[in-house]
């Protein structure tokens, strides 16, 4: 039985139902009803033509501003029943039934003609499980002037293509010919993959042969539609299956080629997996659900295969954090990710081999990591090593020293890491010291921050006072060779023990 429809859904149909024209629900909306899924946006199609929509609704209801007879109906939003705020109204497109010509550039139809019937309409859709169309045909009146949400409507269902059979038995089948269909548009490629890691689905057979055949026609899509569908596999409930359908269709060469790289390499005695499998368990046990943290798991280890020395065993990966935060940037860049996930995945690419060990490091190292990172992302960090740890092989996702860690970022939290969060400022030194503004003040108070990220307790106003009364005599380049140097050495201190504890990692 159908549940769970929108009133608001079902007044769109109706009007255009009693204007005369025909009118069903149909696409993924469909698809999800049938699988008991809340759908996340709602299609409608129908006989009328887009000015006839445009008439039935009212310019303040609707509007029209592309070249594919879609036309967009607003309607309240169901959870606030507001129906005058802009804000809270919600859009159902109503397209007119189409047939679409020829496709030259792989993107696009050369032009888009109307259809007379349902069934023309769903003939030229991607995948069966997308081609089913439903019609209401009784609704209660008393539930929709609520607002609510139907249950148990009476409905007829338009399944020419087996739809509900593929839904059965977790199938992705294209629409008649999978090559035409491809050759439409070659972004349905990536669509049949996006569906096979958010459904878990099977592609089927002569489908997933057609993507393998038809394969380089992606070059022909967007760089923006294709990171789209991307992101929507990375974000699915499983994205490593996603990424290595990608794999296995040749796709991946596509979007991510730097993976393949790490295909057949393997490790040392640190992983039992190959580069490539272990960088797709890392996403598959990524316990994060942001875009930005699932990117850096799956790229943790992007630069491996190129800093790779030596076989077996005591093979190493000198830098490869390093190295691979510059090539994840490239690759997050050609794929047009904007500059926030970009810098994350970077941050966390490039920070995820800190080295932390409860006997050797103390709070000072972990507020230079802080420091470092920023108190905001080490959850994010966190997470990124658990994936890495998971990937691995490793039975425990976070062992003692990871809970110990956790215990003393909430303990250092407060502590100062930058220069702002200093009993005293530049305003202090000028009152206080009768320094004059410039340069060396912020000099000054680098070298105070330095103490404090080592010793927390230095963090008092008379201290730092008395301090920078002594650092005042120095002259300017002095105190930035203070500042770096205790910077350097801090940063030689804490590498030395990561070398010394992940030599070979």
């Amino acid at each position: 039985m159908i549940k769970k429809i929108p009133s608001q859904v079902i007044e769109v149909l109706e009007k255009i139902q009693k204007a005369g024209f025909e009118a069903y629900i149909v696409g993924g909306c469909v698809r999800d009803l049938i699988m008991d899924k809340e759908p996340n946006d709602w299609d409608v199609t129908t006989s009328a033509k887009p000015e006839e929509v445009l008439e039935i609704f009212g310019e303040e209801n609707s509007f029209y501003e592309n070249d594919f007879g879609t036309v967009g109906i607003k309607i309240r939003n169901q959870e606030s029943g507001i129906e005058n705020q802009e804000e809270k109204k919600e859009i159902v497109e109503v397209t007119t039934y189409r047939i679409e010509s020829k496709y030259s550039d792989k993107r696009r139809p050369d032009e888009v003609k109307f259809a007379k019937t349902l069934e023309e309409d769903l003939s030229r859709r991607d995948f069966t499980v997308n081609s089913i169309a439903l019609k209401i045909k009784k609704t209660d009146a008393k539930l929709q002037i609520k607002g609510e949400s139907m249950d148990g409507i009476d409905h007829e269902i338009v399944d020419l293509f087996d739809g509900r059979k593929d839904i059965k038995n977790r199938i992705v089948r294209a629409v008649g010919d999978a090559n035409e269909r491809f050759d439409e548009d070659a972004l349905r490629m990536m669509r049949a993959v996006r569906f096979h890691s958010q459904l878990g689905f099977d592609i089927e057979e002569k489908t997933l042969e057609a993507i393998k055949k038809n394969v380089s026609h992606i070059e022909y899509i967007s760089t923006e539609r294709v990171k789209d569908e991307f992101s929507k596999i990375i974000l699915s409930s499983n994205p490593a299956e996603g990424v290595d359908m990608l794999h296995e269709t040749g796709l991946l060469n596509f979007v991510i080629p730097e993976l393949e790289n790490g295909v057949d390499v393997g490790q040392n005695r640190h992983h039992i997996h190959t580069i490539y499998k272990h960088n797709l368990l890392a996403l598959k046990f990524c316990p994060s659900k942001k875009l930005e943290v699932r990117l850096a798991a799956l790229l943790h280890d992007i630069a491996k295969p190129q800093t790779k020395r030596g076989e077996g065993y005591y093979s190493t990966f000198y830098n490869h954090d390093h190295v691979g935060a510059r090539v994840a940037k490239k690759i997050l860049q050609r794929l047009k990710f904007s500059n926030e996930i970009i810098n994350k995945v970077v941050l966390l690419v490039d920070n995820h081999m800190f080295y932390y060990n409860p006997e050797e490091v103390g709070e000072a190292s972990v507020r230079r990591l802080i420091q470092k990172v920023g108190l905001e992302n080490m959850k994010d960090l966190m997470d990124v090593r658990i994936a890495d740890r998971l990937g691995s092989g490793t039975p425990k996702a976070k062992p003692y020293k990871l809970r110990h860690l956790e215990y003393l970022i909430d303990k250092v939290s407060k502590d100062a890491v930058s220069v702002k969060m200093l009993k005293i400022g530049g305003n202090d030194l000028i009152k206080e010291l009768k320094l004059a503004p410039g340069p060396k003040i912020g000099a000054i108070l680098d070298v105070l921050l330095a103490e404090v990220i080592e010793d927390a307790k230095k963090n008092n106003r008379q201290y730092l006072l008395k301090k920078a009364t002594e650092l005042d005599k120095e002259d300017l380049s002095k105190l930035r060779e203070m500042a770096k140097e205790k910077i350097e050495e801090k940063k030689e201190e804490d590498d030395k023990e990561l070398k010394g504890k992940y030599w070979v990692k």
